[in-house]
């Protein structure tokens, strides 16, 4: 299970209009892979992203998700199989468990308090069920942020940019609860970066676009190899 596929592209394009957005982009993420998508700003990266989530369609090209065409799945499915994580985190007013349960709720299943605390405790945020999501810090929201997608029980998670609105010590923190959760719990990431620095500390596979185009994938360390840090 560990070498199996969990997400594959092929010849993923984007346009709109006449602007290319994503040019004939393939790519295979295996289970358990951190895998960090960077790029100067306006690469595409965070549209490629948007065509995993669907919550757009690429012009051509087609993705698997463990092995079945992303279009054989009802997009609310997909959603749940591949969980997303935004530069913000966009919580509904109230409290926090409200937020958790509101995933699982739409598929008919409702958390108990006990897998709510638990989710919670994955997070690094115990007892804070009744916590308000208006009174939260940034890195607390994108804790709360992450137990949401999780709640959903994914294969995969795309994280867009999840701490570049944090504080240093804040953006350790939730990178270091990034990767013992993927361990943990056997899960495939897809992060999106501009911080190369962070690249290099999250993931062990990487790939590189510019102008919608890929250039370089790989191992990590040979992807990042003499580029400079793009802040």
């Amino acid at each position: 299970m560990q070498d199996s596929i969990v997400i594959r592209a092929e010849h993923l394009s984007r346009s709109i209009g006449e602007k290319r957005i994503l040019n004939d982009i393939s790519f295979d993420v295996m289970r358990g892979d951190i895998f960090a998508v960077v790029g100067p700003s306006g690469a595409g990266k965070s549209s490629l992203l948007r065509l995993l989530n669907r919550l757009d369609e690429p012009t051509s090209g087609t993705f698997f998700v463990e092995g079945k065409d992303y279009r054989d799945y009802l997009p609310r499915e997909l959603r749940r199989r591949v969980g997303m994580v935004m530069q913000t985190a966009y919580l509904f007013p109230g409290t926090v468990a409200a937020n958790l349960r509101f995933g699982p709720r739409q598929a008919g299943h409702d958390l108990s308090e006990e897998e709510v605390r638990a989710l919670l405790h994955e997070v690094g945020l115990p007892g804070y069920e009744t916590r308000t999501t208006e009174n939260l810090s940034g890195g607390e929201a994108q804790r709360v942020s992450l137990a949401r997608s999780l709640a959903n029980r994914p294969s995969v998670l795309l994280m867009d940019e999840p701490t570049s609105a944090l504080h240093e010590q804040a953006k350790r923190d939730i990178e270091k609860q990034i990767c013992d959760i993927v361990r943990q719990k056997g899960l495939t990431c897809i992060i999106v970066t501009h911080d190369i620095a962070q690249a290099a500390r999250m993931s062990n596979r990487a790939m590189s676009l510019e102008s919608g185009n890929l250039k370089r994938i790989g191992a990590t360390e040979e992807v990042l190899d003499g580029k400079p840090d793009r802040e």
